[in-house]
């Protein structure tokens, strides 16, 4: 029965700062760090095939942290398709100033709704486009040959994947929140079906 890791990369700069930081590369806080590293003792003993990360370095050096603490040696798969959700003309805005100026309803909407997008920006819904073909195509493909997978990316990319596994509306998805460096572990039927959920 093969496993799917699901992990949010640990805080990084701007998420203590409260911005926000799609595409932008910040690096992991001294916390993100250490929540690498207490992710990487939870998945210590597990058999791991292959590991997939995005193209930011917030999400590589949580992988890598992670390896080296669970002391993992497997193929790395780094591709843009996983990358964080673009926020356009958000990123690098702090969240507060930025809900006093476009007011809190309209700063809400953009970052939580599933399909409306910020200004020259991704909405979830475009997220989903790009990282589920991903998803499916490759992700998918190792667990139907009886691979365990570990993916640690970001929040809105992992939540589009958490989206289809757990069969979430568009409504209910606005509610899920990942926290980062916590891995969810999927026990998956070789043809892609969720068979149990547990968070770590």
């Amino acid at each position: 029965m093969p496993k799917l890791i699901l992990i949010r990369h640990g805080q990084s700069l701007w998420n203590l700062e409260d911005r926000f930081t799609g595409w932008v590369d910040v690096p992991l806080t001294p916390t993100g760090k250490e929540e690498a590293r207490i992710a990487g003792e939870k998945l210590q003993g597990m058999p791991i095939d292959v590991a997939y990360t995005s193209d930011l370095s917030r999400a590589q050096e949580t992988l890598r942290i992670i390896m080296e603490t669970a002391d993992l040696d497997v193929p790395v798969i780094r591709d843009q398709a996983l990358n964080e959700r673009h926020y356009g003309d958000l990123q690098g805005l702090n969240k507060a100033r930025t809900a006093e100026k476009f007011g809190a309803e309209q700063v809400h909407l953009w970052r939580r709704s599933y399909d409306v997008p910020p200004p020259n920006g991704e909405s979830l819904k475009d997220t989903a486009a790009r990282t589920l073909p991903f998803f499916d195509r490759c992700i998918l493909g190792d667990i139907a040959q009886g691979k365990n997978v570990l993916v640690v990316a970001h929040g809105n990319s992992n939540r589009s994947i958490v989206m289809q596994l757990d069969k979430l509306t568009k409504e209910q998805v606005v509610a899920l929140n990942l926290a980062t460096g916590v891995p969810l572990v999927y026990d998956m039927s070789p043809d892609g079906e969720v068979l149990s959920k547990t968070t770590l």
